[in-house]
């Protein structure tokens, strides 16, 4: 089985993209949910955009955005994919993938085998699709360092690409890998030091854990 490729979400300083980078990321997520504590401003978003460019796959995480939102952002902020993390039904995202013309990711919580199946629904539609844990109501949709059961993921035959998120860490990236035959694993709180806060030793830890599964 091939390695995985790797992203590191929630990046907000030139340092942790640094580090991203050195490990050999193939993917990088820049977080516009504003009240997330990796939320990131216009100004420092562009920055590490420019920072970015030609290195790794830049991906705007979104949760529930309207289209305002979004081309105001992308004309200050270029990025290589969206990335939605909220209630986007199929149609929604065929529709913001047609407007916009980039890659459009469609995170889908889990906490059983009926979540994983609605993933066929965003065939066609979704660019990939990538499985989250489900956090609990009225917290943040992700990067609460949350997993779930990832023999739901053994042997999935889907028609589109599909990705792990969801608690991944250095120290279980490497089972999480084996045990669902993900194309790519991404994390975000399990690089942190706090909430928020990137650990440039955690970030090469994880990519080497993760390619060495």
């Amino acid at each position: 089985m091939p390695a995985p490729a790797i992203k590191i979400c929630g990046i907000k300083t030139a340092e942790a993209l640094e580090a991203a980078i050195a490990g050999r990321a193939s993917h990088v997520g820049f977080n516009f949910y504003p009240p997330s504590p990796r939320f990131l401003a216009l100004d420092e978003a562009a920055k590490l955009s420019a920072q970015a460019a030609g290195k790794v796959v830049r991906v705007g995480v979104f949760v529930d955005p309207d289209d305002a939102v979004i081309a105001g952002l992308l004309a200050a902020v270029p990025l290589d994919a969206i990335q939605l993390h909220g209630s986007e039904t199929p149609e929604r995202v065929a529709e913001l993938r047609k407007h916009f013309g980039l890659p459009v990711w469609k995170a889908l919580p889990v906490t059983t085998a009926a979540d994983v199946d609605r993933a066929a629904t965003y065939a066609g539609a979704a660019e990939f699709i990538l499985f989250d844990a489900k956090t609990p109501k009225g917290t943040l949709p992700g990067g609460m360092g949350l997993s779930f059961d990832w023999s739901l993921l053994a042997g999935l035959r889907l028609s589109l690409p599909w990705g792990l998120a969801g608690g991944l860490s250095p120290d279980n990236v490497a089972e999480a890998v084996r045990i669902t035959g993900t194309s790519l694993a991404d994390t975000s709180s399990g690089v942190e030091s706090a909430p928020g806060i990137k650990d440039p030793a955690r970030i090469a830890a994880f990519c080497k854990a993760a390619r060495a599964a």
